[in-house]
């Protein structure tokens, strides 16, 4: 039982309901590498996996037991009396273990096992009996609960407590439920089930619906304790509540919500982007506190408003998450005020005239690019006083081999300068060949980051654009070319991309870099 009677626990379970997302299946160091992330984030529980499930389960949540400093480490298990045995010997070296058993009440939960109401009844009290007497810590879980009958709902929680459950979760597990759903079923529970007030009640919301944050937050609000919760929202289906979202809910209006956490709100970030990585589940840019554009502002009057006072438009501070600060992507619906702001951040001072001119231009390659980088700003610039010079680089001939039988090789001219100069290249393909054979003419450690290919039209002669974008110390440079042969595409939009790293070289000098106005952090 929580002493502050205002103290929420936070249950993370992104090693286990977070896994069970189909393809977020984490390696057992990677779940070791998360577990550490969340103890030093804060979080009160960790549930780290489900021991019965396999064998790698067993031997993640074990290490994780043995290497956790501060949190309780917590494992799943079925309501029977194998699974509880190997959940408590996975969890027993924990410095807080913690056993979860569970089991489906609503009648269609119960036809499962074919277990009738009493039979159901003597089954729960048997097992969390069984838990208690290896684990002082046991957790009880009605799974289906908020489609469960409420008098049988009240009936099975109370055996649940009679039986020495220390925790007591109210799983929306199918997401149906709604706010004041919600907060009316902890709320009742506590006031008719004889015992309550000796155990934590427990809320683990589903996202079928889009409720789970907002089912979470009325749950405690009805006198919950403890929010079981994923980062970013991982989880079966629709996924879960997420971690981030009531976290920072709870700070931001502590106003009407006076609740308080142990959570490090700054490390935020940084696990959610390494959750994003390991499970191979990428953030949408819209997700709330985590997303790319959470702390983006592109529309011209919010970006005004933002360089006049951040408080405008943003009812929390990026560093409190973990980023660095605010980002202004340039669009085709920012304003004059934020293109001068990024342009003065370049290093271009511009009069009104001159901005007015630079604006007209800008709008319409905004019109044209959903993302628009540094280097994009900069050839806008120096596009007039470049008017009658030539680029450093430029394709002079192309001819590749290719085929089935390798190697494949590229002849190639370049004239650097003003001398045209020659080389010939093999590769892995014949694009590799031509961008290896730029290379011996013109050597640079600049990394490939980006090779995209599109088709303009359709049909056989299509025309296609390629995109290429590379860095080099820190500096980034996108070029983009296209032609009816992909290759000649692919050398012409590379050879731009090095013709701007040379502009950003002279422009900006060694120390510049660049960076995506569509990156955020």
């Amino acid at each position: 039982m929580t002493t502050d009677k205002n103290r929420v626990l936070i249950f993370d379970t992104t090693l286990r309901d977070g896994e069970q997302s189909p393809g977020a299946t984490m390696s057992h160091d990677e779940k070791l590498e998360i577990a550490g992330l969340l103890d030093e984030m804060g979080v009160d529980i960790i549930e780290a996996g489900f021991p019965i499930a396999s064998e790698g389960d067993f031997a993640a949540v074990s290490e994780i037991a043995r290497q956790t400093r501060n949190a309780t480490i917590c494992g799943l298990a079925r309501a029977n009396l194998k699974d509880i045995d190997r959940c408590w010997e996975a969890v027993r070296h924990a410095k807080s273990p913690r056993i979860h058993t569970f089991i489906g009440t609503s009648p269609m939960h119960r036809a499962i096992p074919n277990l009738t109401m009493d039979e159901m009844a003597e089954r729960i009290h048997e097992t969390v009996t069984h838990a208690r007497n290896l684990c002082d810590n046991v957790q009880w879980s009605p799974m289906d609960a908020t489609r469960t009958e409420w008098d049988y709902l009240k009936r099975v929680v109370e055996i649940a407590i009679k039986a020495g459950a220390t925790t007591i979760n109210i799983p929306d597990t199918v997401g149906y439920t709604a706010p004041v759903e919600s907060a009316d079923l902890i709320r009742r529970l506590i006031a008719e089930v004889p015992g309550a007030d000796d155990v934590v009640f427990a809320t683990h919301c589903h996202n079928d619906l889009g409720m789970a944050t907002a089912n979470a937050l009325a749950a405690v609000a009805g006198g919950a304790r403890q929010i079981e919760c994923t980062i970013n929202g991982l989880g079966e289906r629709a996924g879960n509540t997420a971690l981030e979202e009531v976290v920072m809910a709870l700070k931001v209006r502590h106003d009407i919500m006076p609740y308080t956490t142990g959570i490090d709100t700054t490390k935020i970030m940084h696990i959610s982007r390494r959750v994003s990585t390991v499970s191979g589940f990428v953030v949408q840019p819209n997700k709330a506190i985590v997303g790319k554009n959470a702390f983006a502002h592109e529309s011209g009057i919010h970006q005004d408003g933002m360089l006049k006072s951040k408080d405008t438009f943003e009812i929390m501070r990026p560093e409190d998450v973990g980023l660095s600060g605010t980002s202004l992507p340039l669009g085709k619906h920012s304003g004059r005020a934020a293109l001068r702001a990024k342009l003065k951040d370049l290093g271009f001072d511009m009069v009104d005239n001159q901005l007015n001119d630079l604006f007209v231009r800008f709008k319409a390659l905004a019109d044209r690019k959903k993302e628009v980088f540094d280097d994009d700003l900069i050839a806008l610039v120096t596009d007039a006083a470049a008017a009658g010079s030539k680029d450093h680089l430029e394709l002079r001939f192309l001819r590749v081999i290719c085929g089935t039988e390798a190697p494949q090789s590229a002849d190639i001219t370049l004239r650097i300068g003003d001398r045209d100069r020659q080389a010939t290249a093999q590769g892995d393909g014949p694009v590799d060949a031509a961008f290896n054979a730029v290379k011996a003419l013109y050597p640079n450690d600049a990394v490939l980051q980006l090779y995209q290919v599109h088709a303009v039209t359709e049909g056989m002669d299509a025309q296609a654009t390629v995109t290429v974008r590379i860095e080099e110390g820190g500096r980034i440079a996108t070029g983009q070319a296209a032609d009816t042969d992909t290759i000649v595409a692919s050398v012409k939009a590379y050879v731009n991309a090095l013709n701007r790293l040379i502009v950003r070289r002279e422009k900006l000098g060694s120390d510049a870099k660049e960076v995506s106005y569509k990156d955020v952090g």
